[in-house]
């Protein structure tokens, strides 16, 4: 389990991205690399790394589910994920 800070910390980048990420797209398109080396070195949308909703955990990321190969394991064996079960053959 990630710490609340850690979680947090990612939040703060995902908004301070889209704050800027108009701005960006603007100074990219005119071509002014002096003006996005002035932005925020954290409102770049590469710094942003998919995070588990529920644990944080930062790898084994389900894009589809919005968590981690291990949380999805748990929750579609109890049966809170629907739709989903074990396969069988």
């Amino acid at each position: 389990m990630a710490k609340e800070g850690v979680k947090a910390r990612e939040v703060k980048r995902a908004k301070l991205v889209a704050k800027y990420a108009e701005k960006r797209a603007a100074l990219k398109a005119a071509g002014d690399y002096e003006g996005l080396d002035k932005l925020p070195k954290a409102a770049s949308p590469v710094k942003l790394h998919n995070r588990c909703k529920l644990t944080g955990r930062p790898r084994g990321y389900m894009r589809q589910f919005g968590i981690s190969r291990v949380t999805f394991r748990e929750m579609a064996l109890a049966g809170k994920i629907p739709g989903v079960k074990k396969a069988s053959w």
